[in-house]
């Protein structure tokens, strides 16, 4: 008997779908250019490190702060809602560049970021279980990923267009252009959000595992750890992040402008190649046993990197990408197995893991600028220590 075929999304929901699509690519741009702009504060503003770290501090700070709240204003007024909600901070918190260039204040710089942090929380928190809805459940997952893979293609166009409007020729600072642009097309969206009759979703509660969570959540010993090994992701993938431009250029392989091209194309080109192939091995290996293979691969990396052996060093800081490529969704997959009724709460508190993002490139940018750059991914080879840990509990439980 042939096997039924379901389409990829409902005719009904096509436009929804193409919306809800474009804030993968919004949120993943707004990530990925604050690599650029870390590096663009030490220069214009003749910052340390360290201080310039504050932008990745207050941005995911954000994430911590609010990831509760905005799971319970979408729970109580719905994904659209929430979704305009999300736009209209991170469309505000953009436009707050522009003052904030004629003030040349840091502080102000940060608080914007933080308020851009904040309605990317409500974006992040809405449109992944939103995805899902939008055609049948047979083909929610592949839904899912064809969206998640234009988040990978923001985070190849932050950098770029970040690295081109602030490295300019000239040397003029030019702070507010990629956030000005931003702002407006945010608004734009949320306009278009604001106007559209998207479809309702009601969901049933989720009874099927009640019988088998009526263990407290915090007993479930690979939630637990998982939470840590998420938090442990994040510190080392931001950190890499912040610090790829400074890596490169104090080495001398490259100058600040180049670099933030070669980490579009090169390092986060790579990062969104190893999710499509990840995916892909994963249909036919385990997810814990492809996890356990990464997190082996990226301590690897990272160790080499350490050691400072030249072009080696260099080859595995574009391989540490390809390694971490499936490590948050894989890991959020797994802690979340065998939940039961617990599985919301437990996402919350999942998605707080991006504050990891806050401490990881301060504690990396004070080794770098007490010992050197190679030295300082010693932060990120711990934390990818705690992942493969984490990876082999996974693969033999």
């Amino acid at each position: 008997m042939e096997k039924q075929r379901y389409a990829l999304v409902k005719r009904d929901y096509l436009v929804p779908f193409v919306l809800v699509t474009s804030l993968f690519f919004l949120w993943g741009f707004a990530h990925a250019i604050l690599d650029v702009l870390n590096k663009h504060f030490q220069e214009v503003m003749d910052i340390t490190r360290t201080h310039s770290a504050m932008v990745q501090v207050m941005f995911y700070l954000g994430y911590f702060v609010m990831a509760i709240p905005a799971g319970l204003f979408i729970t109580k007024y719905g994904y659209r809602r929430g979704v305009v909600f999300g736009l209209l901070l991170y469309g505000i918190g953009s436009l707050m560049f522009i003052p904030g260039e004629y003030w040349m204040s840091f502080d102000f710089f940060l608080f914007s970021l933080f308020v851009i942090a904040c309605g990317l929380v409500f974006l992040e928190t809405a449109a992944n279980p939103y995805m899902t809805e939008l055609g049948d459940r047979e083909t929610a997952a592949s839904r899912l990923n064809l969206a998640q893979s234009f988040n990978g293609l923001g985070c190849i166009c932050g950098p770029l267009v970040g690295g081109l409007l602030l490295f300019s020729e000239g040397g003029e600072s030019n702070i507010s252009y990629p956030y000005m642009l931003m702002g407006v097309v945010v608004l734009g969206v949320a306009l278009i959000f604001s106007r559209i009759k998207l479809p309702e979703i009601v969901h049933a509660e989720d009874m099927s595992g009640e019988v088998a969570s009526k263990r407290g959540l915090w007993s479930h010993k690979l939630f637990v750890f998982g939470v840590v090994a998420l938090f442990s992701y994040e510190i080392a993938e931001i950190s890499i992040n912040s610090f790829f431009i400074n890596y490169v250029v104090d080495d001398g392989w490259l100058n600040a402008r180049d670099a933030s091209v070669v980490l579009s194309f090169g390092g986060l080109g790579l990062f969104m190649c190893g999710r499509f192939v990840g995916s892909w091995i994963m249909q036919h290996i385990r997810a814990e046993r492809v996890l356990l293979c990464c997190a082996i691969g990226t301590v690897l990396a990272t160790f080499l990197i350490v050691c400072n052996w030249g072009i080696v060093s260099l080859v595995s800081l574009f391989l540490v990408y390809v390694f971490e490529a499936i490590m948050f969704p894989t890991i959020f997959a797994i802690s979340l197995k065998g939940l039961g009724i617990h599985t919301k709460r437990a996402s919350s508190f999942l998605m707080m893991s991006p504050v990891g993002g806050a401490i990881g490139p301060v504690l990396m940018g004070y080794v770098a600028d007490n010992s050197n750059m190679s030295l300082s991914f010693i932060v990120p080879f711990v934390s990818f220590c705690v992942v493969l840990f984490y990876a082999w509990y996974a693969d033999h439980k």
